[in-house]
């Protein structure tokens, strides 16, 4: 049974750390009426969902509960990425990951469950060996997800140099997006399953978290060979989402921290007819890449070579 808008509204208003007070200065509502909408003694009009909603900074999924716990339709529909009317969507990704070869590109979900990536994203998996096994080693269950495959010992985590100071700051991460929505149990469910893996640090583990303050952002250090390939990650989202799909996709972009890594990535995207002459700096590099490959849907089985 689906919990009373009283005890959701009083759970997100707990979430943002506000009190009845300070909600009712921010919403301008009474604090008399905030109390009795929480208690169940007054219902809300759709207006006063939307307008709690709103201030207390609850996603669009979230919205749709309270709307529905208080008697009201939902108002944020849920369209498949395929879906006719998000041809412009996935059209902006798609073209978003080709022009990001040679480096990684992906498109996640809310619980970093890949969705879309490029050709660039299966050749840096295959330093681990060939794509789709090692997803599966990963995630026997078929699933494809960013964390896991970064932080489980079948996937990434050999090859992260200072490991117990990327992994803390991943978890960190994690746990910051759970507390941000209470109601996100899929990722609470992700964050338990991956503290629970060999090797990852335990909660109150905080080694390297300072030394991760030296560099402007926190960057996953690899091993390959003799050498370190370095990366830092940009993360885009839709502005003014009214769609749910819309509103949990995210686009995570890898750069290269250094020329070693820029020049090895160009190198591994060659064989797609990338631009290969020689450059100098990471911006040289980024300017002249060029991109043939198409975006993958996760669990495409037409693997790039590695």
């Amino acid at each position: 049974m689906a919990p009373p808008f009283g005890s959701l509204l009083k759970a997100w208003r707990a979430a943002r750390r506000y009190s009845q007070l300070e909600l009712a200065s921010e919403t301008q509502v009474s604090q008399r009426h905030l109390s009795f909408l929480e208690s169940g003694r007054a219902n809300p009009s759709r207006d006063m969902v939307l307008h709690l909603a709103q201030v207390l900074r609850v996603p669009l999924r979230e919205r749709n509960e309270l709307l529905v716990a208080a008697g009201f339709a939902p108002l944020y529909p849920e369209r498949a990425l395929d879906d006719t009317g998000m041809a412009a969507i996935r059209l902006a990704l798609e073209t978003t990951l080709r022009h990001h070869e040679p480096f990684p590109a992906l498109v996640v979900d809310r619980q970093w469950n890949v969705v879309l990536h490029n050709a660039a994203v299966d050749r840096l998996i295959g330093l681990l060996g060939e794509p789709a096994r090692v997803w599966k080693k990963v995630d026997p269950a078929g699933g494809r997800n960013l964390m896991r495959l970064t932080l489980h010992p079948k996937g990434l985590q050999p090859l992260v140099v200072d490991w117990p100071g990327t992994a803390t700051a991943l978890l960190m991460r994690l746990q910051a997006e759970v507390q941000a929505n209470p109601a996100n149990t899929g990722l609470q469910e992700l964050l338990a399953d991956l503290r629970a893996l060999p090797g990852v640090p335990s909660a109150g583990h905080t080694a390297g978290a300072q030394s991760s303050m030296q560099v402007p952002v926190l960057t996953l250090k690899l091993r390959q060979g003799n050498a370190t390939l370095e990366f830092f990650s940009m993360i885009c989202t839709f502005g003014t989402a009214l769609d749910l799909t819309a509103d949990e996709l995210r686009l995570e972009l890898l750069f290269p921290s250094d020329d070693i890594t820029a020049q090895f990535l160009l190198a591994r995207g060659s064989s797609q007819g990338l631009a290969t002459s020689p450059t100098r700096g990471v911006g040289a590099v980024m300017a002249r890449s060029r991109h043939k490959d198409s975006p993958r849907r996760a669990g495409d089985s037409s693997f790039a070579d590695a």
